[in-house]
Formats: structure tokens, sequence, C-alpha cells
């Protein structure tokens, strides 16, 4: 055994182990990989390919999404189509399960044509088969491919693909799928088409394999409908190939007005096909066209989407006849007022009464798996309760509300008194409502609705009669309505008060009718709708379009309940009126009269009708402490402590004497004021009106604490309150158009000025507050107690205020008052300074100190100074005995100054200063450091600062630039901005960056007879003022830019200002008349640079450019192209 080159294999082994490394392959020849790349379903069926598929993709590493296209492509081409629209959002194993299922449907689709409609195949019968090959038994099958016959036709001398008989299949072909299925579990909606003067019910199939809308020839037929003939013919075939009818599509319909139940309503067209099983078909392009949302696990439609909500449902006229009139005789007008005479029909009564049409709404009964509706007993009744149990259900089979019923359900009948005396029927539903699936359709916010009336002057309102029965039960649920009587078992056809969906179901379904009047002059609360408007022609224009809209829709109000251009009306329990909203004076005296509760669920009925009204009552948690406190013990009778009926008394007194809240205007500031105490917290909403300007409620919030809130301390507690009131108010104050001011007491933040640091929930709540821009100030507790709002209006602003630091000062937006040197002047005015202030100082009375010192610390122009410098800032103007005290004490408290500044202890080890120049500098400008602030957030395109300082004044320049620039753009901008203005410098110091360290730039300097100055590698130390300057800026700019960091190119000018305004403190020992850099600014001897223009001229070529424009410069220097 040898190689082709001539060695051999000296031993079997060797010989051996060459030959497989040459020819041993993988199974079957290739990895598992290849394998799953070219594995399809060919004839298999579904299950053994998944087999097949599933044993390959477990020997390899690849992830789920690539398995899924890989077994989506091996798929025979009719099930790859058939799951075309069914394989969004399912893994890998779904996928494969639904792929099997159905599989296994078209197999058994395909068997049953070949069973049941298609002859048997014999050699003396040569004629085409009409359903292609796919149809052939295994026996046909094999016959023909060992006699070389055709699979189509059966005849010799061609194959399939070119046999003579076998029809061509035009384009575009139109996909039905499922046209021919009966099962019971399609999808089937009633739908009503209008065409012409006709009215025509029937059902609709929906079927997402479909690839168009399709309606019977012979239905079209039946019914007149017009048929067109199509441009060009199309061709319909089932899933397996076969054509259906005559497998032609010739004609289709005009447009016509289909109405799917009570609300959509669209115009369509319809392709004419022969469908012996459903006479309308709506398929894929009415599905993408709608996209509603369906339930096909029960066969129901859900929802429509939003572009039917804004095309199909409002928009659309709501019939094409119009409604009869009512006669004059049967209509009494009563308090209709005459504009609304022609929609009277709104009113009827008659209509009212009849059984409403099924509709998308219609109100269906879910059952918990395993659970069915229980069986009630039923209830005896009195001898006027059995005479108007007769009325009733005779009343209600008469209109067809109800029927007779079999159904194994049973609820109990029973009545309940009216306030006029009446009996009200009622059905005890509590078992059924146990075991039904919940509707969580949300229903309005009462007191979130009322804030839209701010402006209105006149209302409406209307209440719907019979409103649930408007509504019909779901087709097939009847039965779980039943109820049983003393006279017979009857089950509802229409919505009955009692079921635990009704409310929602209703809501739904008004929401839908006003989907475009909500809040913008329509309130509707299930049956009860409420109109505002501005002015009385548009309150009628208005309350007309409500009218058409409840006659579009088939409901109708009672008019003997319905009140009409009302300037001011109860609605919801609460009085409403231009000036705000108040407590219905009924409900207040049934307060008034209520007995003191005798057991535990008197109390809690007590308790929930009282919180209805807890907006108005101020501290309202802390009041009813004692009463809530006592609905947590287990015993039914109820033992009053003397706190508990003190509580009890105080909430009575205070449902007479509580205010009007006023509506918030988002126009006018907002006032905020939190309390908190040792069980609870509380807050007022409120704004100033009138002129002269009083403060008025717009709204009371008060919680009670949990244990372990009340375990809080008292600053803690005060911001929890401020917290909570903002969540409750976030609505309003988030996003305000002015900021708003928070008043809280002074004494129970004071230990806040002195925190250094933030515990976790304090910094939780910090970031919560950055959400808001407000002023927080605070008033002495004696003064933080409001009066009651009706007796006295207290005006909050004229009260002592102060800028506390409850939050980092930075998230406030101000002081209280921004003219504080007018106020110091006025006081001096009103009072006479002390003997020891000195002339021509302004004394500075105690209660404006702080804010005086916020705003000479915290503006811009200054930048949060340090002691020396706010002190030298003060004394120009102020004076008072303890100022350096009680500043030293501000700036260290000062949290933007704790968190913003770095530490500027020296560090360990010894310290090398840069050699002093050979001449001392003698006039500004003269020495120069320059150094770069990088990695910015990119601010108006700039990313970098350059900055230079003065070492003699100690002054600064802060240029803004793109990007760090190059040895040449950064002598160009030093030219530009620094040289042109203060001349060349002796010395320039820098770092080691690239720009100071090139050719280029010792070149240019060289021959500039200016000296470079390098510092000490990773040492920036060596060049401490450029480094000491840096954290300035970055300081200043963390301060004013913590929101928006992206701004900072709008503050720097601010902070060059700043830092060049200032006072340091080695220029003020020089000169010991303490001047600030700006001082030095004036210009003063400078060297004339060469003359010769020849040295230059290799270093920047005249007209070269540093490639920044010149916006990024100071707008006051523009930027110059070469170097002068």
């Amino acid at each position: 055994m040898w190689r082709d080159d001539g060695s051999t294999f000296p031993t079997f082994g060797q010989f051996l182990h060459h030959f497989r490394e040459v020819f041993e392959h993988p199974t079957g020849g290739k990895g598992a990989g290849e394998q799953l790349l070219e594995l399809s379903q060919g004839r298999r069926t579904a299950a053994d390919y998944a087999l097949s598929f599933r044993t390959l993709a477990a020997q390899t590493t690849w992830v789920e999404d690539t398995l899924k296209v890989l077994f989506r492509r091996g798929l025979c081409q009719d099930l790859q189509s058939e799951l075309a629209c069914r394989d969004e959002g399912r893994s890998l194993n779904e996928f494969i399960e639904l792929s099997i299922q159905v599989d296994n449907l078209i197999r058994s689709r395909r068997t049953q044509g070949s069973t049941t409609q298609i002859p048997p195949v014999t050699t003396s019968v040569p004629e085409p088969m009409e359903i292609g090959a796919t149809h052939l038994t295994s026996e046909e099958r094999e016959r023909r491919m060992q006699n070389s016959l055709c699979l189509y036709c059966g005849q010799a001398g061609h194959i399939k693909s070119t046999c003579p008989v076998r029809p061509a299949k035009p384009s575009p072909a139109v996909s039905v799928n499922r046209l021919i299925t009966t099962s019971h579990s399609s999808m089937q909606i009633p739908i009503v088409i209008r065409h012409a003067s006709r009215t025509i019910h029937t059902t609709a199939l929906i079927d997402s394999g479909a690839a168009g809308n399709f309606i019977s020839i012979e239905f079209a037929h039946q019914q007149n409908i017009i048929l067109n003939s199509c441009k060009s013919s199309l061709s319909v075939e089932a899933l397996d190939g076969r054509p259906l009818g005559e497998g032609r599509v010739h004609s289709l319909t005009e447009e016509m007005r289909m109405e799917i139940r009570a609300l959509h309503r669209e115009l369509i067209q319809f392709y004419a096909i022969h469908t012996p099983h459903h006479t309308v078909i709506l398929g894929l392009p009415w599905l993408r066209k709608h996209d509603p949302h369906i339930s096909w696990r029960e066969g129901e439609l859900l929802q429509w989407s939003s572009n039917c909500q804004k095309d199909c449902l409002p928009a659309v006229q709501p019939t094409l006849t119009p409604m009869p009139s009512l006669p004059e005789s049967t209509f009494n007008a009563g308090n209709l007022p005459t504009e609304y005479h022609d929609l009277k029909m709104a009113f009827s009564k008659d209509k009212a009464s009849q059984l409403p049409p099924h509709c998308a709404v219609d109100c269906a009964i879910e059952l918990l798996p395993g659970h069915s509706p229980p069986k009630g007993r039923v209830f005896p009744l009195s001898q006027p309760e059995s005479e108007a149990m007769n009325n009733y259900i005779n009343e209600e089979l008469a209109k067809g509300f109800i029927r007779p019923s079999t159904s194994p359900a049973s609820a109990g009948f029973f009545f309940v008194k009216k306030k006029d005396g009446g009996l009200r029927p009622c059905i005890d539903y509590r078992g059924l409502n146990e075991v039904t699936v919940k509707f969580r359709y949300p229903l309005p916010l009462v007191p979130a609705a009322l804030e839209q009336l701010r402006q209105a002057q006149y209302y409406t309102k209307l209440d719907l009669r019979n409103a649930y029965n408007l509504i019909r039960i779901r087709k097939g649920d009847e039965w779980k309505t039943a109820f049983s009587t003393t006279s017979g078992h009857y089950e509802y056809r229409v919505m009955p008060f009692g079921l635990s969906n009704s409310p929602s179901i209703f809501q739904s379904f008004m929401n839908d009718v006003f989907r475009d009047m909500l809040d913008k002059g329509v309130i509707v609360y299930i049956d009860d709708i409420l109109i505002y408007s501005n002015s009385m022609s548009e309150h009628i224009q208005h309350v007309r379009k409500v009218l058409q809209r409840l006659i579009q829709y088939q409901l109708y109000a009672k008019l003997e309940k319905c009140e009409f251009h009302r300037t001011s009306t109860s609605f919801l329990g609460y009085i409403i009126s231009p000036e705000g909203v108040a407590m219905d004076e009924k409900k207040v005296e049934a307060v008034l009269k209520w007995p003191q509760p005798r057991t535990l669920k008197e109390l809690r009925r007590f308790l929930g009708f009282a919180n209805f009204y807890r907006r108005f009552i101020r501290n309202f948690s802390s009041v009813a402490a004692p009463l809530t406190s006592m609905t947590k013990r287990q015993t039914t009778r109820l033992t009053w402590s003397q706190e508990a009926l003190q509580a009890f008394d105080e909430l009575r007194v205070r449902f007479t004497s509580a205010p009007i809240l006023r509506h918030p205007d988002p126009n006018k500031p907002f006032i905020v004021e939190v309390d908190a105490s040792s069980t609870g917290v509380g807050a007022i909403l409120s704004q100033r009106h009138g002129d002269p300007a009083k403060t008025f409620p717009c709204a009371y919030f008060s919680r009670k604490l949990s244990p372990a809130e009340r375990n809080y301390d008292v600053g803690n507690r005060e911001l929890l309150a401020m917290k909570l009131a903002l969540e409750e108010w976030r609505h309003w104050l988030e996003g305000a158009k002015h900021p708003f001011t928070i008043l809280t007491d002074h004494k129970n933040l004071e230990y806040l000025q002195s925190a250094k640091r933030l515990n976790p929930r304090q910094a939780r709540w910090a970031l919560f507050f950055t959400r808001f821009e407000f002023i927080v100030t605070y008033r002495p507790g004696s003064k933080n107690t409001k009066a009651d709002a009706l007796s006295r209006q207290t005006d909050t602003i004229s009260c002592p205020d102060q800028t506390e630091t409850i939050i980092p000062t930075s998230l406030l937006l101000a002081p209280v008052h921004w003219d504080i040197v007018t106020e110091i002047e006025h006081a001096n005015q009103e009072h006479v300074p002390p003997t020891e202030c000195p002339q021509g100082k302004l004394f500075v009375p105690e209660p404006l100190r702080n804010r005086l010192l916020t705003q000479v610390h915290e503006t811009p122009s200054s930048g949060h100074p340090g002691i020396d410098a706010t002190i030298h800032l003060l004394r120009n103007r102020f004076w008072w005995p303890t100022l350096v005290k009680e500043t030293i004490r501000f700036i260290n408290n000062c949290p933007t100054c704790q968190t913003s500044k770095p530490s500027k202890h020296l560090p360990a080890g010894l310290l090398q200063p840069l050699p002093l120049p050979q001449r001392l500098p003698q006039r500004p400008w003269s020495h120069i450091t320059i150094d770069f602030i990088t990695d910015l957030p990119n601010s108006q395109g700039n990313t970098v600062i350059l900055t230079i300082s003065d070492r003699f004044s100690k002054a600064c320049r802060l240029i803004p630039l793109m990007k760090l620039p190059s040895a040449l753009e950064t002598a160009e901008v030093l030219c530009n901005q620094v040289f042109r203005l203060y001349g060349l410098p002796d010395d320039i110091v820098s770092d080691r960056g690239p720009q100071f360290t090139s050719r280029l730039w010792s070149s240019f300097f060289r021959l500039l007879n200016v000296n470079i100055s390098l510092t000490s590698g990773y040492h920036p130390q060596s060049n401490g003022q450029s480094e000491r300057l840096n954290q300035e800026i970055i300081r200043f700019l963390r301060s004013y830019c913590h929101k928006n960091q992206a701004d900072w190119s709008r503050y720097l000018m601010w902070a060059e200002y700043a830092q060049n305004s200032l006072v340091k403190p080695a220029t003020a020992r020089k000169s010991g008349t303490r001047p600030t850099p700006i001082y030095h600014m004036p210009s003063e001897s400078r060297p004339e640079p060469p003359t010769s223009t020849d040295a230059l001229g290799p270093v920047i070529p005249p007209g070269s450019g540093s490639g920044y424009p010149p916006e990024t410069y100071d707008s006051d220097f523009p930027a110059e192209n070469s170097v002068p």
C-alpha cells in the first residue's frame, strides 16, 4: 500500500486512518445542517416531515427563528399558502403543531372529494381529470407511471406538464379557500345590504383564506342585484387546485352599502361566483382593510380598528331611507324647546318599546371554564307584587323583550320599592355574575370628566329610556338569563339590569356612538348624557347633533327627565354651574339626617357615601380615621368611642360647610398646599380669581397613612404629602403653562437644609419631582390652617414666605419673587435701618435674607460662586450683622454646590510646579494656558470646549468647537479669538496632546517668538490653572444643564461672564483692590507680530481654513481664514 507520490504506509492502521480521512463522510454523506437545508415535505404528511426536521434540528445549534424559516420553506406549496397569514407571533413548536393540523384538514378534504365527488378513473374512459393529479389513487398513479402515461389525462405520448387537454391557468387567479366548508365552527356574522331602495338581510362568512369578497350568483339573481362584467375573467379554484363552480369569474356587483349589525357601514363590491353554502364571503382584502378584532375560538367579532372608528362608524349617514316621523297627536312636546321639534323622534316611547336588532355590541355572556349558571329559588310575592309581576311579564312578552324558556338556568325574581312608592322588578343574577367572564371596559372618571366644564355656560341633560334594553343578548346566550316566577319560566332577549357586564357593555356602545363628540361638548356616563357649551348658539348646535346621533343609532331619551338650556344642573350627584362644582343639596340633607350606624355594614355604607364627596372635604382621611379604624373590627355590632362619635359629627358638619370647587383653569397658575400629620396627609389645589385676586379651592385631597408611613419622620411625611398631591393632580400640574407654587410648613422641613445626602426613598421622590416645574415656599404653622372656604377667602400669597430647599434647589424654577431688591428698598423705607449699617448699603431684613442669598448665589450670571466671591457680591450693596456667617452656612448647605463641585484637596505626594518664566507676566494675556474639555453631549453641533486662561488677570475665553481640532485648526482659533484681540503672548502652557507636540505647532510659534511650555506626561496638575478653570466650567454647566445637557452651548457665554466677573483671590492679594478679570480687559501695549509674511506662508497658507463654520465661534468676533 502506497501513496500516489510513491510513499508507502508501513502499517494497516495508518492506511485505515488516511483512508477514512479521504473517503469517510457524516451520515448520509452530509452534515446535519446541510441535510436540514435540503429537507422538504414532498408527499409525506406534515407529521412525518416534522419528525425528520426535529431530529436533524436537534443536532444543530441554530436559533429558533432560523429553524422556523427552514421548516416553512420545506412545506408543500399548498400548505405554505394556507399558513401564509397564520404564523405571526407563534413559536417554532406552535407553528409545527399548526402545520400538522392544517395538513390533516387538507388531506381529509381531498379524501372526501375523491370518494364523494369524483367518479372512479378507469383506463377505458380516457377523459381529463377535473381535479388534477393529486386525487389519483396510489394504484392508479403507479400504473400510469409504469406504462408512461400522462398523470392528468391517462393518455400516452406526453406528460402532465405538456398535456394538451389540461386547461391553462390564466393570471391573475383568485384563490378561495374553504368556500365549500359547511362546518359549524365557521365564522359567520349577520349583515344588511342596501341596494337601490331594498334592504337585504343575510349572513356573511369571514374567511381569511379567501383572496377576495364574493357573493353567490344565485343569491344575487334572487335579490335582483345588478351584476356587471369584469374587465378580464378570473379563475377561482379550491385549495387543492380544483376549479370551483364553473371555475371562472365573469361578473361583479356595483358598489352597495353593507351594514354589519347597527354600527359598521361601508361601500363594497363583490365578485359573483357559485357558492351553494354561503350567500356572501368576506375575504382577506376586507380583513386587511378593516382589521377587526376577532375571537376565532368563540366565532365572534369583538371590536373594530381605529380606521373603522374614523371612517366607517361616525362619519357614515345612518340610512338611505328616512325614518317615519311620529304623528303630532301621539307626541307631547312637554318641555322640549321649539328648536328640536323636528327631532322629536329621539323621545319616542313607542320606538323605545320595540325589540332592537342584533348589532356588534350584543351582550355576550361568557362563562368561566367548567361552570354553568346556578339555579336560583323562586321568591314568594305579596298580592300587590303578584299583580305587578303579571303586568310586567305581559308587557315584556308583548314587546318581545322576554320569551318563555326551557333553560336549565334560573334566577330569582322580586321587587324593590322606588322613591315614589312604585315597584321596580329585579332579577337576582348574583350567582350568574360569579361565573361570568368579566368585561373590563372602563367607566369614565367622574371628577376628571367634570374638569372639562371649566368654560361652559349652558347645560342640557338627557336620560335614555330603558337604556339597557336597547342592547340585545347575543344569539345563543339567551338561556343564561333565564329567571323563574310563580307564573312561569322566562329568559331575556335584551340586556337586563343586574348583569355584571351590563354597565361596561353599554358604556362601550355609547362611546362608539359619540366617539367624535366626547370631551368636546358631550359627557356620557352609561345612560346619562350631559351637553355643555360656551354660548347659546353653539349649545343648540351641540344638542341637535346629539339628538340626530340618538335617532341614527335607534336610542331614545325620556323627555320627562331631560333638562334643556340650563345655567346650572345636577349631574351624577354634583351641582354644576359656571362658578364651579358643588355637592348636591339633597345628598347633603341626607347626610345631616343620617342616623348613627349601629352595625359594621351601616358604617361602611355611610363611609362609602361620604367618600364620594371627599374631594370637597379638607383632610377627609384624617377626620374619618377613627371611623375607618372601626371597619377593621371583626364584630358586626359597633362600640362607639368618644373619638369616633366626634369624627362622625365632624364629618356631617363639614358636609354643610363644604365650599364650591372652582373649575381648574390651565391658563392660570396653580397653588398646592400640603400638610402632614401623624395619621394622614392632605393637600389643596387652588387658583386665584377675581379682581382683587383671591384664592379659591379647585380640589381637596387626603389620604390615611399606612402603618409603615407613620414611622416616617416629620420631614419625610411632608415630602410624602407633596409627592401624593402631585400624583393626584398630575394631569393638571405636569406640563402646566405656568410654574406652580407649593406651600408647606417650615418647621417640618427645617432639618432638610442641613441634609448632606438623600436616602433611597428621597432619591426616588427627587427623580419624580423633576417632571414638574414648581416653586417651594413655606408658611408658619400658625398660618397653615385654612378656615372654611365659603366664609373666609384666605389670601395665601400675602403671607410672609421664604424658599425652602425641601428638594434640590436645581429642581426649582426660581424663588417666589425676583424683585427682591425692590422689596429690600421698600423695607428700608418703612423701617429705619440699624445705626451700624454702613452708609450707602441696604439693610436686609431677616425674612428676605435667604431669598437674597438664593438669587445672588444661584443665578446664571454668578454661577454658584464660592464663599469669598459670594460675600464680595453681597457687600457691594447689602449689609446685615451676620452676613458672613449666614453666607458660609448657606453655601455649605447648597445641594448644587455639594453635588457639582469637586474636591480641591491637594493630592498625596510631592508636587512639582512649572518652572517660573524668565520674565514674570507684566501685562494681561502675555502668559496663557490652554486645554480642552471633551466628550460633551452634542449641543448645536458642538462637542468640545477650548479653554484659554490668562495667568496674569485670570481672565478666560471659552470657545465651543464641533470636534477636537488638529494643530492647524487650534492655531487658527487662537489667532482669530485671542491674538488679534490681546496681542501675541510670551508663553503658552499646554499638556502633551497631539496638537501641542506636532511639528507644525512648534514651528509656527517658534516663528512667532512664542515660548511653548509642555506639562509632564500624565500629570495634569502641572497646568493647574487650566485644570482649575475646567473644573469650574464643568461645575457651572452641571448646575444649569442638568435637565437638558444638550443646552450647554447656551450657557457657555454666561460661564465665561461669571468667571471674568468674580474676584480672584490671587489678583486680590496682588493689588489689594480686589479687581475682577474684567478690570484688566482694556487693551494695553501689545508687541507686534513679525512683519515678514514669508515666514508665515509655509505654516498657514493664506486662505486656508480650520474647517469650522464661523457660527462655532463667538458671535462678536467673526472667524477669519488666515493669520493676521
